[in-house]
């Protein structure tokens, strides 16, 4: 009984990595979303699986347009995406959308609903949906979202679509990882449009203002206006090309084949000067300074010895028996300590 028993956990505890990268390279979808979960999973065995499947998919990775999608809250994102993605469809292409909610710092829950809100692309042949939460992670983006976006064109998809929680100083993160970034705004923004001027604009390569259809297309256009001579005083994101503001309707498809046009002329121009290059390796190297970030703090976390002196030196901080310079720098040492001890045995 305790053989079968034993003999059943290391069966599920094998991942087939070999069946994933078959399927995703097959296009399988349901391949596809199970290998974003190993991916996404923060246990230590589907993490060094995870790397595995990293490590064998590279060579079909790096094809796609990678395109980052974000904006204020309510400017219709999701709806935008459904809309640009139907005509991305009509044109032959296969479009992946990694959309970000979220995560209540209370319940760690979310709501996830993006995808009722992109109806259209969920149920299309050509087409694939994952929403994750964010976790908690700052920019805007999961922590695993450019592994994500490589897991997606190896399954054939030649435009990754990344819509980010919302706009705010930390949503710059998207920059770092897609070839180019869309802000979505709306008129009536007020202070939300004020707050991200400095924040987003500068690292905007293309800007909509959003629901311009019926009333509201007359203010609308003078945003537009109004946010074109702000553009004249924020540096633009890229020394080649000169940010655009566009009027968009997700409800009619307005201006939408427009924004296209612009991402493709975009696209074409930074490849002739070798700019686009030069984005997708200053991303590589942001992406090792944040896997080692990432490594190290689960190799800290995971110690026995940090989780109990931890638990001490919490409630030692929080009844003010102890400055939190001092725990956090009894922590440090106890953690090389911890290190060195294990590399002498």
């Amino acid at each position: 009984m305790e053989g079968r028993k034993l003999l059943r956990k290391k069966q599920e505890e094998t991942i087939p990595i070999d069946d994933y990268i078959k399927g995703l390279l097959a296009g399988n979808r349901i391949c596809l979303s199970k290998s974003i979960t190993l991916i996404e999973s923060e246990k230590k065995n589907h993490w060094e699986a995870g790397q595995r499947l990293l490590k064998q998919i590279m060579p079909y990775t790096g094809k796609s347009l990678r395109i980052g999608i974000t904006g204020i809250p309510g400017a219709g994102k999701s709806t935008f995406i459904n809309r640009f993605g139907k005509l991305l469809l009509e044109k032959g292409h296969k479009v992946a959308v990694l959309s970000i909610d979220p995560t209540s710092p209370f319940s760690q829950g979310s709501l996830l609903g993006d995808k009722t809100r992109m109806e259209d692309l969920a149920n299309a042949d050509n087409a694939f949906v994952r929403p994750s939460p964010s976790g908690g992670h700052l920019g805007g983006v999961h922590r695993k979202t450019r592994e994500s976006i490589l897991l997606c064109e190896a399954a054939g998809f030649d435009v990754i679509l990344v819509e980010t929680v919302g706009v705010g100083q930390s949503e710059i993160d998207i920059r770092s990882m897609t070839d180019l970034t869309i802000l979505l705004t709306i008129t009536g923004g007020g202070d939300d449009l004020q707050g991200m001027k400095k924040g987003i604009m500068e690292t905007a390569d293309m800007i909509l203002v959003n629901k311009a259809d019926g009333e509201n297309k007359r203010a609308a256009h003078r945003l537009k206006r109004e946010l074109e001579q702000l553009l004249h005083i924020f540096q633009s994101s890229q020394g080649f090309w000169k940010t655009k503001v566009f009027v968009v309707s997700s409800l009619t498809g307005e201006g939408v084949k427009e924004v296209w046009e612009e991402v493709q002329a975009f696209i074409h121009s930074g490849k002739e000067l070798g700019e686009f290059q030069k984005r997708r390796q200053s991303q590589l190297v942001d992406w090792l300074k944040g896997s080692v970030k990432e490594q190290l703090l689960q190799s800290f976390y995971s110690l026995d010895d940090i989780k109990k002196e931890y638990v001490n030196l919490e409630e030692a901080v929080s009844s003010g028996r102890m400055p939190v310079t001092e725990a956090s720098e009894r922590l440090i040492k106890l953690y090389f300590s911890v290190i060195k001890n294990m590399d002498e045995k």
